[in-house]
Formats: structure tokens, C-alpha cells, sequence
């Protein structure tokens, strides 16, 4: 409204000012020049202050295009369905510090994308955490509060606390209430001793002494119940870890390949990468493969892909 009014007042100033006038009435023209030229910058002033309102943000994820989506899935439309994702991850507390383990397959559906993939992700030098869910979304979240917790760091100087680091990552998936997809087993040893919590992709969190989640933990979590025991030393911790991780494995179809450990103590941490490889590849050609260089016709018959979708103008507007 401002910018047309504004639009308007400048044609109207325009003629009065160029429209034919009396010798007498030319005295005029600078009082006419300055008033324009003042309610102008008036004008501006308000346009600006007008635009630096501020606006709340909109955060979350966006459902704008629900009603649309469902209007192409009612026109025959398929949408694309969810991909079943599978994971063994555990945690638990020795007598010196906390013991992260993870298995190293990632899946896409049905299909292996991933042999050996790191599922245990850095936080701070004194504390890492384990995800499970999306591969995606884990990542982005655990590098997100890591770049936090450095900042931490920088400012106050001070080795950076596990209930800290819990804070930031249980808030941040509140917020989304699961439609992140990454579930959490962290742990880590600061000034107030060895912690392992699980955080849940809807926020909610819990501090255990043993833990598992993804779709192995059943199997893992019955190797914990059954040989956990307070005061376990590094060896024995790691053992235990490593039975878990295996049970997870050879039980579940989503976890497989290889185990991975993560031991952290006061003032140290030891990665064990790739520290077991309960499935080795036993038959490798040794011929090699060799594929003929030409392109294989698989169908030619032509199919189309959809029907026109008609766009009409008519009817409610959709609801934001």
C-alpha cells in the first residue's frame, strides 16, 4: 500500500509541478520542491521501518504441500515409500571410563550401500557418540552440536561436559518430534565422571549403565542383561562390547560386517577401528571380472510415466 501510494503522490507532484503556470505563481516551485522532496524521504523512512519489522521465524520442518500431495496421490500418483533403516549400537560404563561400540553396515532398503561405514562420531575429544536411523540426519545432527560444543570450549576454556553435549542434542530433536531420524547412544568422561545416555529421535533421553539401540538391540541388549556386571575392567569391557556388536550382526539384517570400538578414559581415548571382522570375504575370483563393452537392450516397450495433472484455478485457497 505504502509503495503505490507513493507511486500515486509522485504523478501528482509531477503535474503540479510542470503544468502550465502564471509568471506570479513560479516564486512557488522551491516550496513545492521541498515539500515533495521531504514527504519522499518520509515515504522512504516508513517503507523501511515498515520492512524491518521483525518477522517470527518459521522453523520445523515445512507441510505446506500436504494437500497437494494428496491430491496427486488421489490422480495415481505414487509416492515414494520409506526405506527400512537397520543398526546395532551399545555403550557401556567399566571401571575406568565408557565403551562405545558399532557395527559398519549402512543399507539402503534391501541393498548394502555401505561395507564399512563409521557409525561412532566425534563430539569433543572427550566425548563421542554412536547413531542410529538416517544416515543423513545422524551426521548433520552430531556435527552440528560438535561445532557447538568447540565454541563451548573457545569461550570458557574448560573441557566440555557430556550433560552439555546431551542438552543440545535432546533440544534439538524435540523440535522436530522424530522427523529427524537419528537415535543416540553418547557417551563420553569428564570432571564428574564416566556417562552414557540414549537420546530418542522425538527427544527423549535416558541415562543407563549398559545400553543398545537400532535394530539390533534386542539381541544385543540380551548379551548385556545376561554378562553385564559393575567394575568390569578395559578388557573385559571391550569383550563384552564386541559379543554385543556380534549378536547384533548375525541376529538382525539390518547390522552386519564389521565391529567398531571407541574406549574412553580420563584424559584419553582409544578408536578401534575395524576392531573385529566377524564376516571376512571368503571367495574372491581370481580371474577377475570382465564385462563386454556394449549396451544391453532390456525392454522396448513404451510406457508413460504419468498422466497430465490439470491445474485449476478455481476454489479455496490452501491453508498455510
Amino acid at each position: 500500500i505504502i509503495i503505490i501510494f507513493k507511486k500515486v503522490f509522485s504523478l501528482c507532484a509531477s503535474y503540479l509541478l510542470f503544468r502550465p503556470r502564471k509568471a506570479e505563481s513560479k516564486s512557488r516551485c522551491p516550496d513545492w520542491l521541498d515539500q515533495y522532496s521531504s514527504f519522499q524521504v518520509h515515504l522512504t523512512n516508513l517503507a523501511m521501518s515498515t520492512s524491518a519489522i521483525d518477522v517470527p521465524p518459521k522453523g520445523g520442518f515445512s507441510f505446506d504441500l500436504c494437500r497437494r500431495n494428496d491430491m496427486l496421490a488421489k490422480k495415481g500418483l505414487k509416492s515414494p515409500s520409506y526405506l527400512k533403516t537397520g543398526t546395532t549400537i551399545v555403550g557401556l560404563i567399566f571401571q575406568d571410563g565408557v565403551i562405545l561400540g558399532a557395527d559398519t553396515r549402512a543399507t539402503e532398503g534391501p541393498i548394502v550401500a555401505d561395507k564399512n561405514c563409521e557409525k561412532i562420531h566425534y563430539m569433543a575429544p572427550n566425548i563421542y557418540c554412536c547413531g542410529a536411523g538416517t544416515a543423513a540426519d545422524t551426521e548433520a545432527v552430531t556435527d552440528m552440536v560438535s561445532s557447538q560444543l568447540q565454541l563451548h570450549r573457545y569461550h570458557t576454556g574448560r573441557e566440555s561436559r557430556v550433560v552439555t553435549a546431551l542438552t543440545l542434542l535432546k533440544k534439538h530433536l524435540f523440535g522436530y518430534q522424530g522427523y529427524v531420524s537419528a537415535a543416540l547412544v553418547l557417551g563420553g568422561v569428564d570432571v564428574t565422571g564416566p556417562h552414557l545416555h540414549t537420546i530418542y529421535p522425538h527427544g527423549s533421553t535416558d541415562t543407563l549403565p549398559f545400553a543398545t539401540m537400532g535394530s539390533g538391540s534386542l539381541a544385543a541388549m540380551s548379551v548385556f542383561e545376561s554378562k553385564y556386571k559393575e567394575g568390569l575392567t578395559r578388557d573385559e569391557g571391550i569383550r563384552l562390547v564386541t559379543e554385543a556388536i556380534c549378536s547384533g550382526i548375525f541376529n538382525d539384517l539390518g547390522s552386519g560386517s564389521n565391529v567398531d570400538v571407541c574406549v574412553i578414559t580420563k584424559g584419553q581415548k582409544d578408536y578401534l577401528r575395524n576392531h573385529l571382522l566377524p564376516n571376512p570375504r571368503t571367495y574372491v575370483s581370481s580371474k577377475g571380472y570382465s564385462f563386454p563393452k556394449k549396451t544391453e537392450v532390456l525392454l522396448t516397450k513404451i510406457m508413460p510415466l504419468k498422466d497430465k495433472v490439470e491445474i485449476i484455478e478455481k476454489g479455496d485457497a490452501m491453508e498455510e
